[in-house]
């Protein structure tokens, strides 16, 4: 063994690159190695917790046992460098770049538009990469779980999926024809495409008239050749055959050892009983990271043998404990495969949980030995292998021992238990026996890559020939404090025959014995409750099933079947060109966006990836642990003497004013006297490592004095009167009246809780100070001009001396806007004070904490209406959670009440919205701003009256819709011609009244499984309230060579803003459009810019950009008419020759258009976008689970600038609506407190909830004058549409309530999560549970 003074030497390479690192530190991962050390920056950080795939890259080793080089995705972000000894890394650097060639995998995504903001690109590239490494022609499954650990709030997966798909077997992806070959419009490069963009075009292939179908072309991409890939590096083979030494990496407060023998890591557990044995670092990484558990000393056995052995013998299969879960699945899916079926019931068990456990890349690093000594509550496989009678193989110096898992091992009492010295060597998983019944099954937030709520793993077997019970095991977790065993209820119910009268009986002790409090961590303790006898009901009935005493007729029968399942089917429509339009002209087409290319090679620099300068320091925030509280004092002495801090920054370091203005007055940027909210700013810490000022920042002591009242909720700001001022209302018609004629008055409310932004990329800044008080300041933002007067104000310098650059957001929906400018004043005050530069990244579950989100709204309404549907009068109050200060919140009341109609017709109306001023974070922006949360409100009422009057709800839909010419509420002028033609459409496509009746009839013949159906139309408000936010200005460079420079106000985030740009100069100039350039946004170039949102971007921007290159084109023009026939580079080069100036700027006044609040009138919309959203969903009434079938949408845009842009807006903002309705839940303690920190507690949306057929279509011919080239804004509107999904589950609610003679009208606050549908289907489980009264115990956690 290596002597305690010797550190050994790390060899790893990274893509073919030798890395010897002489003083490797357990302590540092991979991630910010590759980054800061070896500035691979296209490796991303998205959460550092592995739930987000931002940071995949592969890895290559040689395996332990087998000797063959084995290829696995991974998370850089949970990979300690010292484990990666012998091993090589691929980054998405590695496989292809523009300036040499793009692999196969990099192009179709980009070119099949699949990155947006892009941040996530290259995750999902090295996910695919490493897929296709070991299975060079996949099928859908498996490209779905190689996708299924990887995160996208941009697109909707839908492109992402659309260009792996092409990589399938022919035979396995049916679609490719339909969807790959659809488009010639895209254009393409003949060097790969370097910069997504140029200026040659083909004629559409598969063009109906006017209607193109698809977008991209399958048959020009690159072909994928495996021989062509990075070989392992032979250096590694060669030292894999040397003899093994042990290995020793010390760094500077933990020490890691490898040791080469079974023998070596017997002895060093004898010596360090208490050191944890770490091999994918997924559970022991986590709780050194996230929860400040540490170890001095890690063990890592991945380099023994005996750990990785897989034997088989009579009785069963053994599996090396340090096997990763990916080898566990592959050795069960072999003995599927072989094995008679009533060996493997515990196998196919176990499969089934494995399908969604974590993403691929924590199934190809988490061992199975770990998730089992974990003894994690929310393990999905330990309560299956303890009901399957699993074996844990233990050994020590002393000997070795075989112990059952089981209760006593749960426990960590009994003698199951290891002793501190024993290592779990190896698990030895049993055949089943003949007449053994297996069941495992979960029910989580999200169906894939997330925790589960309540698991289960069951096992039944009988005496023989009998339904006599002779054995049975029933374990849960999620229940307890680990997994647990129903061991009293098993055993009383020894020898009971399998009837109905077993199944009561077993329920009521499962209850008894499962008892959970009401504050239970993690919440929801009735749905835990009722997830404990329901799933035991799935038990008795596949047993039932299997014993073939389920007669086929029985209602019941449907709870053990699994949801419908179509093939993936997805089909975009959008109107082609004009036949005369110039091959050179862009406009129109399907362009790949400008920097999709960049981002998916790794190219593409974002915030972060900015190279660090000498000096540069990083800032780490102090925020508050208080809701409402005094600060009594702040002590830094302990923190400023940790190792590496620099200084600290507070309120007294602002050399101009530390407070913005608001309308409701001053708001400080770091508090003082006293704070407003758990997670408010205090001040910062500076230091040389991001590490060591997290650090120092731990290391502050704040003392609070409470005050009171903490108001956390709606109902409390309303009960205290805590409200931002002013109030808004409109009002028209005679509403008092209206109702008083009304055949029917329906009144209610409704609450929609708030949503995280997710932007991939957290909020980044640098701010480098320069000379004579000048700072460049570099950052993600959507509004740089408010950015630099803050900075301005803060400095005390004037606003010409600050500025802020922005290249490339990732990721933004409304949460970079204000936020961005507070902390970006605070990273520069830092910078001034220093005189250094700044750096400041905020981590995931800061970036959540500090920065708010949507607002939680609460709505309630008094509604009048006739019997045949007609709504003739509307009363309704919206309540939104603003937090601690007012922010955007009143701007936000004030679109919800102009948004509330959401295309309907009400004669009389009054509405009324509120701002309640709470102890939370602020909420801001968000994409839709107010819109989501009114058409919610309106679109529960509506339903409402239609269970009322017992019509179709889309009968009362379309009898309320706006037609034709007409007047909003606001009393300003609608055209919804549109709108009634995409309701027209979308019935048609989506084949509405066919697909009803089939729903009906399955309905019918499914007690358990219900499906539902909706359609919902939208009508989404594009202008500004006020004049001034709808300006906007352009810069436009002609170069002698011919090249043209853009500089606009717009923010490119994803959004496709500058793509647009480029295509508009690439017209205006008639020039190709690879001969157009945007480098960035800067306050530098274009002065006085607004906030980039309100899907304006190319509205404004556009017009800017269309009147700078008009100027020019002016001064050519007699340049043009002397040499007709001459080249754009000719006419260029003689207008500078004759002294003409190629410079031009461009202004935009904005619309002409305000809203009058105190006359309750105005024209605040340019225009009206509309669309129109048909989903069907399926739900399992026993767990609350879903399933989104089908989306049908049909939009009016106008005419599209770029389809393949917009469409992916449709889509990208649908499936970010989706989860605010269905899944995206924040959670709040009692005391003000964040629970939902990450992707391990906040799930958005991935791969698994793309409906399964997924058609979105443009409407034709439908020209919008009020905007550039006749377009339409997209980027929000689509957004409110994901209610569909909500809507149709609701339906499927109704369709089970009404069945189990429940009211049809009920209440579903939004989110339509697997809690609330569970227990919104009441039945003989839900009325079995014990319930709990509020107010008689303390909340987990509140709906504020």
């Amino acid at each position: 063994m290596a002597s305690p003074a010797e550190s050994s030497q790390l060899l790893f390479y990274v893509n073919g690159r030798k890395i010897l690192e002489k003083n490797a530190d357990p302590e540092v991962m991979l991630l910010p190695y590759l980054r800061k050390k070896l500035l691979l920056t296209g490796t991303k950080y998205g959460c550092g917790g592995g739930g987000c795939g931002a940071c995949t890259v592969m890895v290559s080793t040689i395996h332990t046992v087998t000797k063959k080089i084995i290829h696995y995705s991974a998370n850089a972000c949970l990979l300690p460098i010292c484990s990666l000894h012998g091993a090589a890394i691929t980054t998405v650097e590695g496989i292809g770049s523009t300036s040499s060639k793009l692999h196969p995998v990099q192009e179709r995504i980009a070119k099949a538009h699949g990155s947006q903001c892009g941040f996530c690109t290259p995750g999902m590239v090295m996910s695919m990469y490493s897929l296709l490494r070991n299975h060079p022609q996949p099928t859908m499954q498996q490209i779905n779980n190689a996708l299924g650990g990887n995160l996208c709030r941009c697109t909707g997966y839908r492109p992402i999926i659309d260009g792996c798909r092409t990589f399938c077997n022919k035979e396995d992806c049916c679609q490719l024809k339909e969807n790959g070959t659809c488009n010639g419009n895209e254009a393409t490069d003949k060097h790969n495409g370097v910069n997504g963009v140029n200026g040659q075009h083909e004629e559409p292939n598969s063009v109906s008239g006017d209607v193109c179908n698809g977008l991209f072309k399958e048959d020009d991409f690159l072909p994928l050749d495996p021989t062509q890939e990075l070989i392992f590096p032979p250096e590694l083979i060669l030292k894999d055959n040397e003899n093994k030494m042990e290995l020793v990496f010390r760094g500077e407060r933990i020490i890691w050892f490898s040791p080469a023998s079974f023998q070596e890591l017997l002895q060093l557990k004898v010596q360090y009983p208490k050191a944890p044995l770490v091999v994918g670092n997924t559970a022991v990484g986590l709780d050194m990271k996230f929860r400040g558990v540490f170890h001095p000393i890690i063990i890592s056995p991945t380099r023994i043998v005996e750990l990785h052995l897989v034997t088989e013998t009579d009785t069963g299969i053994t599996l090396g404990a340090a096997s990763s879960l990916t080898a566990l699945q592959d050795t069960l899916n072999n003995a599927v495969s072989r094995l008679p079926e009533e060996k493997t019931k515990l196998y196919r068990a176990l499969l089934q949980q494995l399908q969604t456990l974590g993403g691929a890349q924590i199934r190809n690093t988490a061992s199975l030995g770990g998730n089992i000594i974990s003894r994690s509550p929310t393990s999905d496989l330990n309560p299956v292998m303890a009901a399957g009678g699993c074996i844990l193989n233990l050994a020590s110096k002393d000997g070795t021992r075989q112990v059952p898992l089981d209760e006593s091992f749960f426990a960590a009492t009994g003698t199951s238990f290891p002793k501190p010295e024993e290592v779990l060597v190896s698990v030895h998983l049993p055949y089943s026996k003949k007449g053994d019944h297996v069941l495992a099954i979960r029910q989580a937030q999200r169906h894939e890559n997330a925790l589960p709520i309540v698991v289960a793993g069951m096992k039944v077997q009988f005496e023989e020939n009998t339904d006599v019970i002779k054995n049975l095991c029933i374990f849960y977790g999620g229940v307890g404090a680990t997994t647990v065993c129903a061991k009293e209820t098993s055993q009383r119910l020894v020898g009971k025959h399998w009837n109905e009268d077993m199944l009561g009986e077993a329920c009521k002790l499962i209850l008894d014995e499962i008892h959970l409090n009401p504050s239970v961590p993690g919440g929801m303790a009735e749905y835990k409750r009722t997830l404990t006898i329901s799933f035991f009901f799935k038990l008795y009935l596949e047993v039932l099933q299997a014993l073939n005493q389920l007669d086929p007729n029985n209602p019941d029968i449907s709870a053990v079947k699994k949801f419908d399942s179509t093939s993936s089917k997805h089909l975009q429509t959008y109107q082609n060109v004009p036949k005369d339009q110039p091959d050179r002209d862009p406009v129109g087409r399907p362009i790949v966006h400008r920097s999709g290319i960049k981002q998916a090679t790794g190219e593409a620099i974002y915030t972060d990836d900015m190279p660090a300068v000498d000096g540069e320091l990083y800032l780490r925030l102090v925020t508050s642990t208080r809701a409402h509280a005094k600060i009594v004092s702040m002590d830094f002495s302990e923190a400023l003497a940790q190792p590496g801090v620099f200084g600290v920054v507070t309120a007294d370091d602002f050399l101009g004013t530390n407070e913005m203005t608001l309308e409701d007055g001053e708001v400080p940027m770091l508090a003082s006297g006293k704070v407003l909210c758990v997670g408010q700013l205090i001040c910062a810490v500076l230091a040389n490592t991001p590490d060591q000022a997290k650090n120092g920042a731990a290391k502050v002591n704040i003392v609070y004095e409470n005050l009171e009242p903490v108001i956390l909720t709606i109902e409390e700001a309303i009960n205290h009167n805590s409200f931002f001022k002013p109030q808004r209302q409109l009002e028209v018609g005679n509403v008092e009246e209206a109702f008083q004629t009304a055949d029917q008055v329906h009144e209610g409310e409704v609450f929609i809780a708030g949503q995280e932004h997710f932007y991939m990329e957290t909020q980044s800044i640098r701010a480098v100070p320069k000379e004579d008080g000048e700072m460049d300041v570099y950052l993600g933002t959507q509004d740089p001009t408010h950015t630099q007067g803050l900075i301005s104000a803060t400095l005390n310098i004037p606003a010409h001396k600050i500025a802020c650059h922005v290249k490339r957001v990732g990721g933004a929906f409304g949460g970079k806007a204000s936020k961005a400018g507070i902390l970006a004043a605070i990273t520069a005050v830092a910078a001034h004070k220093t005189k250094r530069a700044v750096r400041c990244v905020l981590e995931r579950g800061d970036d959540m904490l500090i920065t708010g989100g949507r607002h939680p709204n609460l709505g309630k309404y008094k509604v009048g209406f006739m019997n045949d549907g007609r709504v003739t009068a509307l009363d309704v109050s919206y309540f939104n959670n603003g937090g601690s200060t007012l922010d955007y919140s009143i701007l936000v009341v004030e679109l919800t009440l102009l948004g509330m109609d959401s295309g309907y017709k009400i004669p009389n109306l009054r509405c009324k919205g509120t701002a309640c001023k709470t102890n939370l974070p602020s909420n801001t922006a968000f994409r839709g701003f107010g819109y989501p949360q009114a058409g919610f409100v309106t679109e529960t009422w509506m339903s409402e009256v239609a269970i009322k009057t017992g019509l179709p709800p889309e009968k009362v839909r379309e009898i309320n819709l706006h037609r034709g010419i007409d007047k909003t509420h606001y009393k300003q002028e609608i055209d919804a011609r549109t709108l009634i033609m995409c309701w027209n459409e979308c019935m048609e496509k989506s084949s509405y009244h066919n697909r009803r009746l089939a729903i009906d009839e399955f309905n019918k013949q499914n007690y358990w499984k219900k499906k539902g159906l909706a359609i919902i139309p939208m009508k989404f408000k594009v202008g500004t309230p006020i004049k001034v936010f709808g300006q906007a200005a352009a810069l436009v460079h002609a170069y002698s060579d011919g090249s043209v420079l853009v500089s606009h106000g717009g923010v490119e985030m994803g959004q496709g803003v500058h793509t647009k740009i480029m295509q508009i100069a690439s017209r205006e100039l008639q020039i190709p459009i690879s001969d157009v350039h945007i480098v960035e946004t800067s306050t530098s170039c274009v002065p006085n810019t607004m906030a980039s949102g309100g899907s304006l971007g190319t509205d404004v921007n556009g017009m800017a950009v269309k009147a700078a290159c008009q100027k020019l084109m002016q001064r050519l023009e007699p340049i043009k008419k002397a040499n007709p026939k001459g080249s754009w580079k000719d006419w260029v080069n003689e207008a500078f020759m004759q002294s003409i100036s190629l410079s031009a700027t461009g202004f935009f006044r904005g619309f002409d258009r305000e809203m009058n609040w105190d006359k309750g009138e105005g024209n605040p919309a340019q225009y009206y976008v509309f669309g129109v959203a048909c989903s069907e969903v399926e739900i399992d009434c026993l767990t609350g689970d879903h399933k989104n079938l089908r989306t049908d949408i049909v939009m009016d845009i106008g005419c599209s600038i770029n389809p393949a842009v917009d469409i992916g807006q449709i889509e990208g903002a649908f499936v970010q609506g989706l989860g605010l309705y269905t899944i995206e839940e924040l959670k709040f303690s009692p005391q003000g407190v964040l629970y939902t920190r990450g992707p391990a507690q906040y799930k958005i949306p991935a791969v698994c909830d793309v409906p399964e057929q997924f058609y979105v279509s443009l409407l034709t011919d439908v020209p919008n004058p009020h905007a550039i080239y006749s377009s339409k804004g997209v980027g929000e509107p689509a957004f409110f549409l994901g209610s569909s999904i909500y809507f149709a589950i609701k339906d499927a609610i109704s369709y089970a309530r009404k069945e189990r003679g429940m009211s049809d009208l009920f209440t579903l606050n939004s989110p339509a999560t697997p809690e609330k549908i569970r227990m919104s289907c009441g039945d003989q489980f839900t009325n079995m549970i014990p319930r709990d009264v509020p107010g008689t115990y303390v909340p987990w956690a509140i709906n504020v």
